[in-house]
């Protein structure tokens, strides 16, 4: 009988253990994630992604650019972070400058990033805003 008991504790142990790991969530941040399709929003990719290094304590803040190919009128490209959509802009089907827009993006990203930070910081705007 006290084998049965030994077994018994013994897997309980485990189970235990096995519960109290699968609670601690692995959690990933700093990401940058492509969704790009077309040269247009590779190269808005590419040059965003340039800029998104030299930015600082971007740890626990994931941004993903999402291209949405709009038949006959072009390209959308949209911005999140965090899961929250915060720019979204229209590019036409012709080749057109993105440096303009890249800059546009980043701005407002820092901006995003800051706002997203007080936030968190802020015991007095932390539940409901009051």
């Amino acid at each position: 009988m006290t084998k049965y008991i030994r077994i018994w504790l013994v897997t309980l142990a485990m189970l235990f253990t096995i519960l109290s790991h699968a609670n601690n969530e692995v959690e990933i941040g700093g990401l940058l994630l492509d969704n790009t399709k077309s040269r247009l929003g590779h190269d808005f990719y590419y040059e965003f992604s340039q800029l998104w290094r030299d930015i600082p304590n971007t740890q626990g803040i994931n941004v993903q650019i999402i291209e949405q190919l709009v038949p006959r009128a072009g390209t959308r490209l949209t911005l999140k972070l965090n899961g929250q959509a915060i720019y979204a802009t229209h590019f036409g089907r012709r080749q057109t400058p993105v440096k303009e827009k890249v800059e546009q993006a980043i701005f407002i990203l820092i901006d995003a990033m800051k706002r997203s930070q007080y936030r968190q910081e802020s015991l007095d705007m932390a539940g409901d805003g009051w």
